[in-house]
């Protein structure tokens, strides 16, 4: 039987490291606000634990789901860490983007994002874009393909952008889904294909 969510947030408590992300994967999927500072608490206790990065991974990833525009300080802060875990960022990116959304700043959050270079976080924060659809004003768009056609067409961070391009418009969007269409790596070729298509695809992050 699937754990209520009072439950869950119960065994955010668990001394077991895999109930604990058990519980965060459900808040996760039930998106409860009500577990947004149970699960704040419990990711700032399971950081300090390097071990234990897919808890950690699925508490970000929940605290996207479940949270407030009020964690935001809190995740900028800790993806900026240099000890912070590259699942961590993924998450971080993903998370930040969505409490952004919730208050209309997703644009200017994604800016921040590729600011600062990373491109775990930025590879999350593209993520959260595709997994909610959204459509950025020209110059952050502008700004997210500068960002990744600077990389190389092997870098697996070209899926998320191309996923997120079905939602974009111009003669720039289409001209990077095209080449997309050719890329060494065959989830970025499906995803540009199913984009120029109208198509988000069946696409989901872990």
């Amino acid at each position: 039987m699937a754990l209520a969510a009072v439950d869950a947030i119960r065994q955010l408590q668990d001394r077991s490291s895999a109930k604990r992300r058990s519980a965060a994967k459900r808040l996760r999927k039930l998106g409860d606000p009500n577990a947004g500072p149970a699960l704040l608490e419990a990711l700032k206790n399971e950081v300090r634990d390097s071990r234990t990065w897919e808890t950690q991974y699925q508490m970000t990833m929940a605290l996207g789901t479940c949270g407030s525009p009020s964690d935001l300080p809190y995740l900028r802060d800790l993806v900026l860490r240099r000890e912070t875990l590259h699942a961590v960022h993924t998450a971080g990116g993903d998370a930040i983007v969505r409490l952004s959304y919730m208050e209309h700043c997703h644009a200017e959050t994604i800016r921040w994002c590729l600011s600062t270079g990373n491109e775990t976080l930025v590879g999350g924060a593209l993520q959260a874009v595709a997994m909610l659809r959204l459509a950025p004003d020209q110059e952050t768009v502008t700004g997210v393909l500068d960002f990744i056609e600077a990389r190389s067409p092997q870098d697996g961070i070209y899926f998320w952008p191309a996923v997120a391009a079905a939602g974009w418009t111009g003669r720039r969007v289409h001209h990077f889904l095209t080449s997309c269409i050719s890329s060494p790596r065959p989830d970025v070729a499906e995803a540009a294909t199913n984009s120029l298509a109208g198509n988000y695809g069946a696409y989901r992050p872990l």
